[in-house]
C-alpha cells in the first residue's frame, strides 16, 4: 500500500509505503493508494486500560467480551494497550490480526481488603517480592502494584507497603527485566514508591511539588487518568457517611487534579494518556483523555504525543519510520490544532492491514 500526507509528529508531507506489514519510505512498484492528503499519526496508545474487567466491576464472562473491548479501543483509533492489571489472561488474543497490540501487567498486587474485590492477587509484605516475580514473568515488561487504597481503620486513603518492602519487590522486578507502576490516589504512599525505584504512577493526584521534582529527576512517569479523576466527586459522595475524611480527600485530589498534571509537565515529568478504561470508564475514549491533558495544561502537540508517538516510544514501539510496524492513523485535518479531529480516524491501519469499525 501507499499513503501519502503530513506525517506527524515531524510534519511535511511525505510518501510512505507498506510492505508485509511494516513501513518502508522506499517506493513500492504497483502499491495501492489507500490515502492521500491527510494527517498521519502513528496509532494511539491507551497507557492504562483493563482489558478483561467488566462494566461496575469483575471479570468479563469469557474471551469473547475481552475481545469486544479491545475492538472498541480499535475502533478509536488505539493501536497500542497498556493493560495495567486484569484477572483475565488474555494472552490468547495476541494472536488475533484484528485487534490492537497490548502489553500487560498482568494482575494487580495488593493486601488483602485492600482493592476492589476479585481483582487483585491478595498478599502480605512478606511475600511481596515473590508475587511481583511471578508477575513480572506473566506480564509484558510490566507489574502493578496497589499503593494505597481506603484503610477502613483509618477512615482515609493510606499506603498498603512498607517503604523496605516496596525497595526489595521493586529490585525483584528489575532483575526480571520488568518495570513496576503503582495505582496511588494520595500522597502518603508516593514518597516510599518513589524513592524505591517506580518506574510509573497510575493517577498520581496527591504528587506533591516536592515528589513532582524527585521524579522528574528520576525520569519516573506519571499516567493520570483524568477521565477516571473526574469520578472522585461521586466516590466521595458514596463514601462520605461511613468515612467523612476518605471523601474530604476525594474532592481536595479532585480539585487540584488539573494542577497536579500541570505542574508535572513543567517540571519535566514523562506524562501519556491513560483512560481506566474498563469498571467504571469505558473503553475507546482515548480522545477525551488527550483532550483533558491539554485543559489540565499541557500544549496541545504534548497531549497528542502523550497518547501517540511518545507513548510508543516509552513502551518500546517505534513511530513512522524505516522498518515500523504499520500501525498508524490517518486524520482529515491536523489533530495538532484541533483535538476534536481524534474523534474521527479516516482511515486505520493495523499490521498493514486497513482495517474497518466493528460496528
Amino acid at each position: 500500500m501507499h499513503l501519502s500526507g503530513v506525517l506527524l509528529p515531524e510534519g511535511g508531507t511525505r510518501d510512505l509505503w507498506v510492505r508485509d506489514g511494516r513501513i518502508t519510505l522506499d517506493p513500492v512498484p504497483g502499491a495501492e493508494t489507500v490515502s492521500r492528503g491527510g494527517f498521519v499519526l502513528p496509532g494511539l496508545v491507551d497507557a492504562h486500560c483493563h482489558v478483561g474487567i467488566a462494566r461496575g466491576g469483575g471479570h468479563v464472562e469469557d474471551l469473547a467480551a475481552a475481545r469486544e473491548q479491545a475492538l472498541v479501543e480499535r475502533d478509536a483509533g488505539v493501536l497500542l494497550l497498556r493493560d495495567c492489571g486484569s484477572p483475565v489472561d488474555t494472552r490468547a488474543l495476541d494472536d488475533d490480526p484484528d485487534l490492537p497490540r497490548i502489553l500487560r501487567a498482568g494482575r494487580h498486587v495488593a493486601r488483602e481488603r485492600r482493592y476492589i474485590p476479585g481483582l487483585a492477587v491478595e498478599v502480605e509484605p512478606a511475600s511481596l517480592a515473590d508475587e511481583v516475580r511471578t508477575q513480572a514473568r506473566r506480564g509484558d515488561g510490566w507489574v502493578k502494584l496497589v499503593g494505597d487504597w481506603i484503610d477502613r481503620g483509618a477512615g482515609d486513603l493510606g499506603p498498603l507497603w512498607p517503604d523496605d518492602v516496596l525497595a526489595d519487590a521493586i529490585a525483584a522486578a528489575h532483575a526480571e527485566g520488568a518495570r513496576v507502576t503503582a495505582h496511588t490516589f494520595g500522597t502518603d504512599a508516593l514518597p516510599g514508591l518513589i524513592r524505591a525505584g517506580i518506574d510509573c504512577v497510575e493517577h498520581g493526584t496527591g504528587l506533591t511539588e516536592e515528589l513532582i521534582g524527585e521524579m522528574a529527576a528520576r525520569g519516573t512517569a506519571v499516567v493520570p487518568t483524568l477521565v477516571n479523576v473526574e469520578n472522585f466527586p461521586g466516590f466521595a459522595a458514596a463514601g462520605e457517611k461511613k468515612f467523612p475524611s476518605y471523601a474530604s480527600t476525594m474532592r481536595r485530589l479532585y480539585a487540584s487534579s488539573g494542577a497536579v498534571v500541570r505542574a508535572a509537565h513543567e517540571a519535566g515529568v514523562p506524562v501519556f494518556a491513560g483512560t481506566d478504561a474498563g469498571g467504571g470508564i469505558d473503553h475507546g475514549t482515548i480522545a477525551e483523555e488527550i483532550r483533558a491533558l491539554h485543559a489540565a495544561g499541557l500544549p496541545r502537540e504534548a497531549a497528542l504525543a502523550a497518547g501517540s508517538w511518545a507513548a510508543r516510544e516509552w513502551l518500546g514501539l517505534p513511530g513512522l519510520v524505516e522498518g515500523a510496524p504499520a500501525d498508524l492513523v490517518v486524520y482529515d485535518r491536523d489533530p495538532r490544532q484541533d483535538l476534536d479531529a481524534l474523534a474521527a480516524p479516516q482511515l486505520t491501519l493495523l499490521r498493514g492491514r486497513v482495517v474497518t469499525p466493528s460496528r
